[in-house]
């Protein structure tokens, strides 16, 4: 709920959150509600998911291959009328560049393979409107700043991020303030432990 009702309301969000707290519903619900909320919109999905060159409308970074799987798999379970690819090094470029050629809805991936597939022209991210940064913090142990940088800087400016991180380093403080429009900052380490106390959710607004 913490980050269901901003995330909703069009909000930016930066939340500290660990590993295997439910990030992936908590942004995952959210973002598939407002791509759907329409009924109509519902329908023409499903009549037309296999259009070819549809761009996609969801990226979603992990540090891993192994974290945007299983992300990738949450949210095709989620909203199987979504078409999902998952983009990851040391697998086929030519296999994902092909599902990217035949049209996504959301796409999920490593900041590595991705600056691959951008530069080779494959994936376009003009129609970005939701970014979701998960375990940013781990972005950075993988040395993978400057790829998350020019991934951020070929997206629209007018879209709505969420950043999710177990800890909250210089990088992400900086990434935070440069890419995101005015963060509600979230504390879902200190939700999940006074949880038994606060029926509210916290909201921390202290400067990033």
């Amino acid at each position: 709920r913490a980050v269901l009702v901003p995330a909703l309301e069009g909000r930016d969000i930066i939340a500290r959150a660990k590993t295997g707290t439910g990030k992936t519903l908590a942004f995952g619900i959210p973002i598939i509600k407002l791509l759907t909320e329409d009924t109509e919109l519902t329908f023409l999905i499903w009549c037309f998911a296999r259009r070819t060159g549809r761009l996609p409308r969801l990226l979603v970074l992990a540090p891993t291959r192994e974290l945007a799987k299983q992300v990738e798999k949450e949210i095709k379970e989620s909203a199987p009328y979504l078409s999902t690819v998952c983009v990851y090094g040391g697998v086929s470029y030519v296999t994902q560049q092909s599902a990217l050629t035949r049209g996504v809805d959301v796409v999920v991936g490593t900041p590595g393979r991705i600056i691959d597939l951008i530069k080779g022209n494959s994936l376009k991210l003009g129609e970005v409107q939701y970014l979701v940064l998960d375990e940013a913090d781990q972005m950075l142990s993988f040395g993978f700043e400057e790829d998350v940088e020019l991934i951020l800087e070929n997206l629209p400016a007018k879209r709505q991020s969420m950043l999710f991180s177990a800890t909250m380093p210089i990088w992400v403080k900086k990434l935070a303030r440069k890419y995101l429009d005015d963060p509600l900052q979230i504390d879902l380490v200190i939700l999940l432990l006074s949880s038994q106390y606060f029926s509210s959710p916290m909201f921390i607004n202290s400067p990033i």
